[in-house]
């Protein structure tokens, strides 16, 4: 029996149909007509039944100011609906697969290798027992849909998911139809482009409808999926905590002024406050449930003394349990655990400290059903609560802080100079010295209070970090206990930040210390320096006993933007990968637990792709079992905007971890040929080479401001943070995720490919016949490099090069001639070099890929034309400017990424 009513190609079909519908009802036939025939002859051209694109230009370019905002609008609207198409077909694929058994990279077939394999329940435990992976959500703006249109979005993919899975009468059918018509309509009306740059607080607010709406319930269900898969194949091992999820919104401060103390506060308050709600919601639902007569079925010891805790702390609220629950011990105790939650943030006493006393409550619960024949109660109505509270805690997710390393130098410097000391002039060594001192000393250095008088920026670390020591008190330590540092590049970045924890009393050595300081390495200087700065602060006496007092566990951000903007694709992969391995051979040697925290992006660019494989291609040396990675934008949406396939991702992500950590035991170094070594240490460089050689030629800026729409990207409302570092024009000023989407949008995805057949070529040269052999074999073989050349087949099969000349038209012509054709002269022979390699004969492997860019491409070209033509007058009127910008959300819809 089929599980669904529907397929991708019925969706798109109905959807694409009703967008034209709603188009002719809102505006006139004309105007659909209009739509149509740009559709059609971008049709005709990509079937090859045209000879080029001159009757779609041409089309294009004989629009009207409000036929223009009418085209932009209808195909940015039907690729909003279309990528409800395609995320419902893999909520199909995923059922099937998983009806049938054959479902890929599952949990239940790792673990049947696993057994079939020999591993023991001890090794499997002990495997287990490491893993904890942690999703950190950011707030970079790289999502260009307002949270209104998600709103309707969402709406409309409900109904299509009843159509697809329930079985319907034809009124019922009808019914839903007419909704999604009502909301189709809504939508068509809606303003898509926002009006105002959103505020750290709607960021915050954003990530937290993630994890309150779908990941909150999908986190039961997943453990419940994996507990069974475990108890199926392996007798007495049970599934520790293997989640937690994390968030920069409303606590990233790098760059972003209007991330305030109040910011993080507020986002603080209103995650406890959306936490305690849940729970308070899934009490009532499980006293609906345990409502078993005391009379007939015993409790253990442990609940009766629990119960009679509750009862001495409450006595009031317990006589009304005892009345209302007369013999029904567990309504009872649930009564009085929902008065604990009520007062967490309560002025009265008794309200639970932190999530560990509210999940000894459920773990005493839970005990005592499982002793009196309740068990199956216990599983399908605790167990997932006790899953929750071990995941989110009061939090929902702990923050991690961050700010630039020069704004914590500047405070420290500033600060300390009205005691008298001159930082500013000292060198390295006596920083470190200083620092240390000041820090293992009992007196304070610095009046946190009244630092006296300093600039703006240092009063506002220091105030900070005086928040920081607040927020710990009244939400608890872990509730935000990270601080990552942007740009360190040397070991004093990492200790200015203790000393100023130390100052406002976050830790207390050698006993206690709140917070790991987390230095992000994203420079080709600081990661060749790794060891150096990680040495030193090993050996240095404060900050080992912070260390200590943290478990001796050492985070490290990795930054794969701004180190690929800085080096390009294949150079920055391979130094990341290089300086993960030497990263974890010294702290392995220095009995020092690393966890890698990967600032990934979407893009392929910013070290996206797919995550399970992401986690396998990582060096064995470097799994340690924890991992932390961040995720982002509209990357976001696409992973957990859905339940199935939010639990899917967690589902993935588990699979990989658990094999690459079970191979790292196995092998803890992994075994690389030295002439795959010396191809990458040839390819490396060369590849930089050329790609620095780009950014630094003369023109090359101008010629990206004329060529791409990036001047209208960094004035689109997409984040609250600058799209700059500062007003300086060059492309290091410029962060990684406006610089991606610029070229994304322009169809030239060279961050994702450029320079790697430069680099690929040296190799080729200096290694002779036998090179094409030895990559073919790396590419077979090697789980890193198959990735990084898959990830560039991706960039490269979404790279549209006439497309990109349309662009490149509006550059002038010197710039054009000097620029263009070396860039398509790279990303032709990229193309060559990659399905060489590959053996393969198309780009794209994935054949749900392939149809989805068959179906996309000719419906984006005419925004793209569109985009064109307007990016080329040199005076557009304000109706103009909200076409343009409208363009840039459907492009972006259309390709499914931004930056």
């Amino acid at each position: 029996m089929s599980l669904h009513n529907r397929d991708v190609r019925t969706d798109v079909r109905e959807l694409g149909a009703l967008v034209g519908d709603v188009l002719s009802a809102q505006t006139s036939t004309e105007a659909f007509e209009t739509v149509e025939t740009l559709r059609n002859e971008s049709i005709d051209y990509r079937r090859g039944d045209t000879e080029d694109r001159t009757a779609l230009r041409n089309a294009v370019d004989d629009l009207s100011t409000t036929r223009e905002g009418i085209v932009a609008r209808a195909f940015t609207t039907y690729f909003e609906l279309i990528n409800l198409a395609e995320e419902r077909e893999r909520v199909r694929a995923v059922r099937d697969a998983d009806a049938n058994g054959s479902l890929h990279d599952s949990f239940e077939s790792t673990l049947e290798e696993l057994s079939d394999a020999g591993v023991t329940a001890d090794e499997l435990r002990e495997v287990l027992d490491d893993v904890l992976i942690e999703p950190t959500f950011t707030a970079h703006p790289t999502e260009a849909r307002r949270a209104t249109v998600k709103s309707k979005l969402r709406s409309i993919a409900n109904h299509l998911e009843e159509l697809d899975e329930r079985n319907l009468t034809d009124r019922e059918r009808e019914a839903i139809w007419r909704d999604v018509t009502a909301e189709v309509t809504s939508l068509w009306g809606t303003r898509q482009v926002r009006q105002r740059r959103p505020e750290p607080e709607d960021e915050a607010r954003n990530v937290g409808w993630y994890l309150e709406n779908i990941l909150f319930d999908v986190v039961g269900d997943a453990y419940e999926e994996f507990e069974g898969t475990i108890a199926g194949a392996y007798e007495d091992v049970d599934c520790p905590k293997l989640f937690e999820f994390r968030s920069w919104a409303g606590s990233d401060r790098d760059g972003n002024p209007f991330v305030t103390p109040e910011v993080t506060d507020e986002t603080l308050a209103r995650q406890r406050s959306v936490a305690l709600e849940k729970y308070r919601e899934r009490l009532k639902r499980l006293s609906a449930v345990v409502s078993q007569d005391g009379e007939r079925y015993a409790v253990t010891d442990e609940f009766t003394e629990s119960l009679a805790a509750d009862a001495e702390r409450f006595p009031a609220v317990a006589a009304e349990a005892r009345e209302r629950y007369p013999d029904e011990p567990y309504r009872q105790k649930l009564k009085l655990m929902r008065e604990r939650l009520d007062r967490v943030d309560d002025v009265r006493p008794g309200g639970y400290p932190d999530g560990e006393a509210f999940l000894a409550d459920l773990e005493v619960i839970a005990e005592s059903l499982s002793t009196d024949r309740n068990d199956q109660v216990r599983r399908s109505f605790v167990e997932p609560l006790r899953r929750q509270v071990d995941t989110f805690g009061l939090t929902l997710a702990s923050l991690d802080l961050r700010d630039h390393r020069e704004n914590h130098t500047e405070a420290v410097a500033e600060a300390v100079a009205v005691e008298g000391v001159e930082y500013r002039s000292m060198d390295e060594d006596e920083r470190v010295d200083f620092l240390t001192e000041a820090i293992l000393q009992d007196s304070p250095v610095i009046d946190v209070e009244d630092p006296g008088d300093v600039s703006e920026t240092a009063a506002r670390v220091i105030r900070r970090f005086r928040e920081f020591a607040g927020w710990q008190e009244e939400y608890g330590v872990q509730a935000i206990d990270t601080y990552c540092i942007s740009m360190t590049e040397e070991p004093s970045h990492v200790l200015e930040v203790l000393f100023l924890a130390d100052q406002v009393g976050v830790l207390t050595l050698p006993d206690h210390c709140g917070v790991d300081i987390v230095p992000l390495l994203e420079t080709e200087s600081a990661l060749n320096g790794a060891e150096r700065i990680l040495g030193t602060l090993f050996d240095n006496e404060a900050y080992a006993a912070a260390l200590e007092a943290r478990g001796d566990l050492q985070e490290v951000l990795l930054g794969y933007s701004d180190s690929n903007k800085e080096n390009g694709f294949l150079a920055a992969n391979w130094y990341l990968y290089e300086n993960q391995r030497r990263i974890a051979r010294f702290c392995r040697e220095r009995d020092i637990t690393l966890r890698l925290f990967h600032g990934r992006g979407g893009s392929i660019s910013r070290g996206g792709g797919p995550m399970n494989e992401a986690l396998l291609a990582l060096p064995n040396e470097t799994v340690s079992g924890q991992v932390k990675f961040t995720e982002q934008g509209e990357a976001i949406a696409e992973k957990y905007a859905n339940p199935r396939i939010a639990e899917r991702e967690l589902e993935q992500m588990l699979d990989a971890q658990i094999r690459a950590r079970h191979e790292a035991n196995e092998e803890p170094t992994e075994d690389v040929p030295d002439a795959w070594v010396e191809a990458m240490e040839t390819m490396a460089p060369a590849a930089r080479d050329t790609y620095r050689s780009l950014l630094e030629t003369d023109g090359f800026v101008p010629y990206f401001e004329q060529a791409t729409p990036i001047t209208v990207v960094e004035d689109l409302n997409l984040g609250s943070r600058p799209a700059s570092r500062s007003d300086e024009r060059t492309v290091e000023d410029l962060r990684a995720i406006p610089w991606v989407f610029s070229w994304t949008q322009s169809r030239l995805i060279l961050p994702g490919w450029y320079s790697i057949a430069s680099g690929i070529d040296a190799y080729l040269d200096a290694a002779g016949e036998e090179g094409m052999e030895t990559l073919q074999e790396m590419y077979e073989e090697w789980p890193f490099f198959r990735t990084t050349l898959d990830n560039a087949a991706l960039a490269l099969a979404r790279t549209e090069p006439e497309i990109a000349a349309e662009y490149a038209s509006l550059a002038d012509d010197e710039l054009r001639e000097r620029f263009f054709p070396e860039l398509i002269g790279e990303y032709e022979r990229a193309c060559e070099l990659v399905l060489a390699i590959s053996d393969r004969d198309t780009l794209t492997q994935r054949e749900w890929l392939a149809e989805s860019l068959k179906r996309r491409n000719p419906y984006v070209d005419p925004l793209n034309l569109l985009q064109v033509h307007l990016l080329g007058r040199s005076h557009r009127t304000e109706e103009e400017e909200r076409t343009l910008r409208l363009t840039v959300n459907g492009i972006a819809a259309g390709m499914k990424n931004t930056g």
